[in-house]
């Protein structure tokens, strides 16, 4: 018996691991110097989406300098989507107030991952990525071999505020069964 012929268009024979290069874990540090949302302070949260994705931090009560430490991980299938970062004011009767977002993109990151730079000593750094109009960056990004690991730290100076930072850590956990880099 002869299969009915596949239509190019159609992904549905396509497992999702197929079309999924791997994970990145978004480590949201902390914020710094963010906007007074509320009457001395604000509560803070950050969202992060990517494509139709979306992760949330915990919410961190009556603090601009919050220290967050959490774990986010995205599904990376088009490494060319940016990633969105907005951070919110959490309030309990109204709407959450926006506290200012940045933008950043993978794609540095990705290609010193395709480098395979296996055996540098710990702390080589593998690329800098400068701050520009086209970015977000507050500072210098280092891509950097730690430990076995190819890791981004960033530091994104929030846009539509009046202040704040958001520091971030990027860090890939490879697939098994993904299509890979």
């Amino acid at each position: 018996m002869e299969s009915p012929p596949k239509s190019p268009n159609r992904t549905s024979g396509t497992s999702l691991m197929e079309n999924l290069l791997g994970l990145l874990r978004v480590r949201v540090k902390r914020g710094i110097n963010l906007a007074v949302r509320d009457v001395r302070s604000s509560d803070p949260y950050a969202v992060i989406k990517m494509g139709k994705q979306k992760l949330k931090t915990r919410v961190m009560k009556k603090n601009v300098n919050p220290e967050w430490n959490e774990d986010l991980t995205l599904s990376i299938s088009d490494p060319n989507l940016p990633i969105k970062l907005t951070v919110y004011d959490h309030d309990t009767f109204s709407k959450d107030d926006k506290m200012g977002d940045a933008e950043f993109t993978i794609n540095p990151y990705l290609e010193a991952l395709r480098m395979h730079l296996e055996g540098l000593p710990s702390g080589t750094i593998i690329s800098r990525v400068q701050p520009s109009r086209q970015n977000c960056l507050a500072e210098e990004s280092c891509i950097v071999w730690t430990d076995g690991r190819v890791v981004q730290d960033i530091c994104l100076r929030l846009r539509n505020v009046e202040c704040g930072e958001v520091e971030l850590q990027l860090q890939w956990i490879d697939l098994p069964g993904s299509k890979g880099l």
